[in-house]
């Protein structure tokens, strides 16, 4: 690989060293579990009981048109990438295709969803461990999670790798064991059950289920940050894309079959004791106290999955907008023999500190939003730099370049107007930071952000 650098403002950008750049140590199989620790394959359970009672009991409905969105969005991502197969991900491929300042604001959005997402997870070993250890207060598992995350990026994402295998399959034996034990508690209904039902029933609406598809988009956020990968991927034009379009139909199945399960042995989705905390009701009717405590280990296993390859995943964003110099360049640093972003990380550590005093569904609206704009943004993209910029042209280039992004991006934009007020509040008011920062960057657009481009 070389590089060269254009002049954007006076002082020229410092141009990668061997140090600058990460080992290529992604291969295939660690994409596909980096993506699916990311998302937790129980993810379902993340905002089942919100979702749940947002859609009135259709929250099966709602993964169907999340799922399609997403696999349209995936397809984008895969063409990005093949483009651009750099760290940055919606960061780099707007930069590129839209120009510096468009691409700040992306990356800046980007990083509502991706600063958050360890935060969330964060959150719910929090709540789980303390509603099992109720003698424990929250913050203690919240500050120890923190800590060995920390840790475990600090020394090497070979080392998230590993740990990634044993978590992930875990996850996938207890959706194993949860659908079998659903099945048998089914069979035991002397009454006839509709296997319909969890699709649709009395109360099913549209707009109620739209807005819950828009929530549950932070579920799928583990394809996009296969993305982040780039630079450690060994032939990531091909891998990446095949990546992506592996995590993103694997995980929205395991959702779609979980919640169907889930539904149909506790259709009385309004009598939740809690709903940040409605699995647990699920699980004690499906398999007793047995059950709970299986699910709470496992769950809380797989939220620290994912926030070890989402701590991981934003970092890699932050040290491409610190080596561009879109960001202090202090974050576009790696150091220690296995190159880690180490500034990067320990900022998100402290930043996930906020976890000790916000709510599960204010996280959830902000992610959303970021999600949902980032998405828009990739599927524009395409459409931008193939056919706009690249010039193809033919039915074929218009199908692949044109036609697909663009369902993608109606169906991410259906969605994101979608979400609750709350969500727009929040994002609106992070990107008009984000602006008031672009402002300070370029001098009220006076000079140009630093640009370093980097080529195969």
């Amino acid at each position: 690989m070389h590089t060269t650098t254009t002049t954007a403002q006076p002082h020229h950008p410092a141009s990668p060293t061997a140090t600058d750049r990460f080992r290529k140590s992604m291969g295939m199989t660690a994409l596909v579990l980096f993506g699916l620790a990311y998302m937790v394959p129980l993810a379902v359970f993340t905002t089942y009981g919100l979702v749940t009672q947002m859609t009135k009991g259709h929250l099966p409905t709602a993964y169907m048109l999340t799922l399609a969105a997403m696999l349209l969005t995936a397809y984008s991502y895969g063409r990005m990438v093949q483009a651009h197969p750099y760290s940055g991900s919606v960061y780099t491929y707007t930069r590129k295709a839209f120009g510096s300042h468009f691409g700040f604001m992306a990356g800046w959005t980007l990083l509502l969803d991706y600063i958050f997402l360890p935060l969330l997870s964060y959150l719910l070993i929090g709540i789980y461990m303390s509603e099992y250890f109720p003698a424990i207060h929250a913050w203690v598992w919240v500050a120890g999670s923190i800590a060995l995350v920390t840790f475990l990026n600090l020394i090497g994402i070979e080392s998230v790798t590993r740990v990634n295998w044993v978590l992930v399959v875990a996850q996938l034996v207890f959706i194993v064991v949860f659908v079998a034990l659903s099945v048998r508690n089914i069979g035991e209904h002397t009454t006839p059950v509709s296997l319909l039902a969890p699709f649709h029933h009395e109360g099913f609406s549209v707009p109620l289920i739209m807005t819950g598809a828009a929530v549950l988009c932070l579920s799928f956020l583990g394809f996009d940050a296969v993305s982040t990968m780039a630079e450690e991927t060994s032939n990531p034009t091909t891998r990446i894309p095949q990546a992506i379009l592996a995590v993103s139909l694997i995980g929205g199945l395991l959702f779609l079959v979980v919640s169907y399960f889930a539904q149909m042995v506790f259709p009385d989705w309004g009598s939740f004791a809690d709903p940040d905390s409605a699995s647990v009701d699920v699980m004690r009717r499906v398999g007793g106290e047995y059950l709970v405590t299986a699910f709470t280990a496992t769950y809380v296993a797989g939220c620290f999955a994912s926030a070890m390859v989402s701590q991981a995943s934003v970092s890699r964003v932050l040290f491409a907008m610190g080596r561009d110099g879109a960001l202090p360049r202090v974050f576009g640093q790696l150091v220690t023999k296995k190159r880690v972003p180490a500034t990067a990380i320990l900022l998100v550590s402290l930043l996930s500190l906020v976890a000790l005093f916000i709510t599960l569904d204010t996280v959830a609206n902000m992610i959303s939003f970021g999600a949902l704009f980032a998405f828009s943004a990739v599927n524009l993209a395409v459409v931008k730099h193939y056919l706009v910029d690249q010039q193809l042209r033919g039915l074929r280039n218009c199908l692949l370049y044109g036609a697909i992004p663009a369902l993608g991006f109606l169906s991410t934009i259906w969605l994101w107007t979608s979400l609750s007020r709350m969500s727009f509040t929040i994002g609106l008011c992070w990107m008009a930071v984000g602006f008031v920062c672009l402002l300070g960057l370029t001098r009220a657009f006076r000079v140009k952000l630093p640009e370093l481009q980097m080529a195969e």
